[in-house]
């Protein structure tokens, strides 16, 4: 029972797409999933490190603002276009699932054209240029956000789910490891003092880690000030690593982030559908600092979406600055009962199985049957 799965370029395309086959897996053993991404995309290092079959292709993405490159789009999609309709004569898939990314665009493009069931999840509130066009095309439709559905023209017969992104779900709260644990792993002293998570994303954000180093310099005299987590990113870390204390742990990356979301009281981040869909899922409010040269400006629309719900305060890069942060910063952690309905918004959003129940609908589907 082969699946066809498309999605990549970023990791915000690529993990959801493998959390669905996963969940895929674990509901029917019989399912096969196969994927085809790009080789310049993030799926590149990640794909073969997992367990799926897959391809890689030689495809580019749209370059908007630089659009003389757009012929190595065009000339690589009709090489794509060969290999991906070979790969569906050969697997004879159920169905593609499409997490979007410009790795989706000729996958989609062949199922459409072969009539394959299409199934469509979409990450961010403000779906992107390959999710649009093919959701009138799709026979399920799975939304991250539910502000997107008003943003997409969907077929007559689409299926239309609003089932949050597929992540790694906190462990059930029965189950979930004490505070006092999660502060003792990271070697912190006082379990009751509050705990600042801050990361940018996989890669780190220059424009954040600048802000937390000059927070952290106008703070460092303070006895209450609280304790921080700090995930620079891998390329930016050797500038602070140096800023490590009895108050402050410096990490390139954090992987897997339970200790870190379990000992977190607030979280500085960047708005990507995946982080915001961890934030949530784990209970914890958020600033948000959208990456304002993201596509479509998408993350901002996320972080709006979030803030409007009251499970964020979004600050716009532009106007972030020491003072800036460390205002937001205390504003939360000075106000329990706002930090406690932040906490009660955030999980109202929060689809921790989104995996599983996006799964369900696709084993749903008459195809396979």
């Amino acid at each position: 029972m082969n699946v066809l799965f498309a999605g990549g370029g970023t990791g915000g395309h690529l993990y959801p797409a493998l959390a669905i086959a996963r969940a895929l897996v674990a509901a029917n053993p019989d399912v096969r999933p196969f994927f085809v991404g790009a080789e310049r995309g993030v799926e590149r290092t990640v794909l073969p490190t997992t367990e799926f079959q897959h391809e890689l292709l030689e495809l580019h993405p749209l370059y908007r603002p630089r659009i003389w490159k757009n012929w190595r789009t065009l000339a690589s999609a009709h090489g794509a276009w060969r290999r991906v309709s070979t790969l569906v004569d050969e697997l004879q898939p159920r169905a593609l699932v499409s997490t979007g990314g410009y790795a989706a665009g000729v996958a989609l493009a062949v199922a459409s054209r072969r009539r394959l069931p299409i199934v469509i999840q979409a990450p961010d509130s403000f779906p992107g240029i390959t999710i649009r066009y093919f959701a009138r095309r799709a026979a399920q439709l799975h939304l991250g956000f539910p502000e997107a559905r008003a943003l997409v023209r969907v077929g007559r017969d689409t299926q239309v789910f609003v089932d949050g992104n597929p992540i790694d779900p906190p462990p059930p709260p029965a189950t979930r490891p004490l505070r006092s644990d999660t502060m003792a792993a990271w070697d912190f002293d006082d379990a009751a003092r509050p705990v600042v998570l801050v990361t940018g994303g996989s890669q780190g954000s220059a424009a954040i880690n600048a802000a937390v180093a000059a927070w952290l310099d106008a703070s460092s005299a303070d006895a209450n000030a609280p304790y921080v987590i700090w995930a620079t990113g891998p390329k930016t870390y050797d500038l602070y690593r140096d800023r490590e204390s009895a108050r402050v742990r410096v990490r390139p990356y954090i992987a897997p982030m339970r200790d870190a979301y379990g000992a977190a009281t607030i979280a500085i981040s960047r708005a990507g559908a995946m982080t915001t869909a961890e934030l949530c899922a784990w209970g914890l409010p958020a600033i948000l600092v959208p990456l304002p040269t993201a596509a479509a400006d998408h993350q901002t629309l996320n972080a709006r979406a979030i803030a409007a719900d009251g499970a964020a305060i979004m600050l716009p890069q532009a106007s972030l600055d020491a003072t800036v942060l460390a205002q937001a910063v205390g504003s939360l952690l000075g106000d329990s009962t706002r930090l406690d309905a932040m906490r009660d918004a955030t999980l109202r959003r929060a689809r921790p199985n989104a995996a599983q129940d996006i799964a369900a609908h696709i084993l749903a589907m008459p195809c396979f049957k």
